[in-house]
């Protein structure tokens, strides 16, 4: 098939801070709507089944799970900068086994984590210091998520395929239907049925299994220079060794980011039961954040991977500052509504005061830090998409592994307060900024001058 089967590439042609815009939005409003149909999950479960496993699902099991999804998105990222380069650089054939060595790989990862996960849930929330009385909520949970987990990664992989094509739109489609999905069997398996935290973890299984089956029926069939093919799902090594060259620390990194959380999560659970629960209930809320922000970085990274494909290095530097602008931009009114309107945002998830009180005091701590974070999900989104993860991952090793957990745990041990453990957020994000910056304009010199 030859280059005239490719369309008009606006990422690569189109106006930079329109194009960034029409990208970003369906990828915002896909994240906003997973969060609003995981928080419904959360809300459901708090109402009408206790304030115990209120704080299972937000609490223990929302870190475990959150560490595998983030570690695989991370290796999905890498199989979306390559991918996202051979669509700039219009090379059909590496895209075609870029794209099935990606499908393989997510479900040979999947297998191996659902044995990993059903097998060792209970010791990772033995290990977490898990409160016995959120000890069998959690561990009903995360075995039925696990088993079902390959839905989940092959939605995930499918999805980061498709945005690194240009194609933000499907994703967003699909989660709508799964999120609707996804309620529906909340109320009916938890309201009606009374099946518990087991018909929450149920609900968001079967949900997944319908977006996975709408992402791969996509890929067979939706585009004429990517297509999916069945039988021809396999691992090319050569390929997956270039995709895992920048997902693996970025999946490191990703899980760096849960490693430090899984241990800020006992440190949490040790506060007792109202401070897990009002934690589970400040992630929730935290979460509109991060994932406007992700979104962001998700929107730079196929920006600067098409145009570093494509040559246009002009356009991957100017793409990486506009897309700083808008961060900022939508970042800031995200980050205004929460601080102003986080109290009656709680009484959502709970009715107990003393729960609602230390939620609102957690996010208020920390919401003006967050705009160290903008800076640092842009830079290294577009590093990202020139394939350049190393340095950046060691950078951010050092703010987790050399600021925020020894202060976490000698500091927080010492004074045994919350607001000690809050002020590791902001000092890691800093630490790993100042690393950081002199890299990135290092970086963007070499490459001007390796053009020039």
């Amino acid at each position: 098939m030859s280059e005239r089967t490719f369309k008009k590439n606006e990422i690569t042609e189109g106006v930079i801070w329109k194009q960034l815009l029409i990208f970003f939005f369906p990828i915002m409003l896909g994240t906003l709507v997973q969060q609003f149909y995981t928080t419904v999950d959360t809300i459901i479960v708090g109402r009408f089944v206790g304030k115990a496993a209120l704080a299972s699902v937000g609490g223990p099991a929302a870190v475990i799970a959150n560490i595998v999804i983030t570690f695989f998105n991370g290796l999905a990222n890498g199989a979306a900068v390559i991918i996202a380069q051979y669509y700039g650089s219009r090379d059909e054939k590496r895209l075609h086994v870029g794209l099935h060595t990606a499908y393989a790989f997510s479900i040979m990862t999947s297998i191996a984590v659902t044995v990993v996960g059903v097998i060792g849930t209970p010791y990772f929330l033995k290990w977490m210091n898990t409160p016995e009385d959120m000890m069998a909520d959690s561990t009903i949970y995360l075995r039925v998520y696990f088993l079902g987990i390959i839905f989940t990664l092959v939605y995930n992989m499918g999805a980061a395929i498709m945005r690194a094509a240009g194609d933000s739109r499907r994703p967003l489609l699909y989660l709508i239907v799964c999120s609707v999905m996804n309620i529906i069997l909340d109320i009916v398996m938890v309201v009606f049925l009374h099946m518990g935290i087991a018909g929450a973890a149920l609900a968001t299984v079967i949900s997944q299994c319908i977006s996975a089956a709408l992402v791969t029926y996509s890929l067979m069939h939706a585009y004429d220079v990517m297509k999916l093919k069945l039988r021809e799902i396999r691992m090319n090594m050569s390929v997956l060794a270039k995709e895992l060259k920048i997902g693996i620390p970025g999946a490191l990194q990703a899980c760096a980011y849960g490693v430090t959380n899984v241990i800020i999560q006992a440190v949490v659970n040790g506060f007792g039961t109202d401070t897990a629960a009002g934690w589970a209930a400040y992630g929730k809320l935290d979460m509109i954040f991060w994932t406007v922000n992700s979104a962001l970085g998700v929107a730079v990274t196929t920006f600067v991977g098409q145009n570093y494909g494509a040559g246009k290095m002009d356009r991957v530097y100017k793409s990486i500052r506009v897309n700083l602008g808008i961060s900022y931009l939508f970042n800031g009114v995200v980050l205004v509504v929460l601080y102003v309107f986080c109290e009656p945002l709680y009484h959502l998830f709970t009715t107990d005061q003393a729960v609602i009180d230390i939620g609102v005091y957690m996010l208020r701590f920390l919401v003006p830090s967050y705009l160290l974070s903008v800076l640092l999900e842009n830079l290294t989104g577009g590093l990202r998409g020139l394939g350049d993860v190393l340095w950046p991952t060691i950078f951010t090793f050092a703010g987790l592994f050399f600021v925020r957990l020894p202060w976490t745990m000698i500091m927080t041990q010492l004074h045994h307060n919350v607001e000690t453990l809050l002020i590791s957020y902001p000092l890691a994000w800093g630490t790993t900024i100042i690393c950081l910056i002199p890299y990135y304009f290092w970086r963007k010199k070499k490459k001007m001058s390796q053009i020039a």
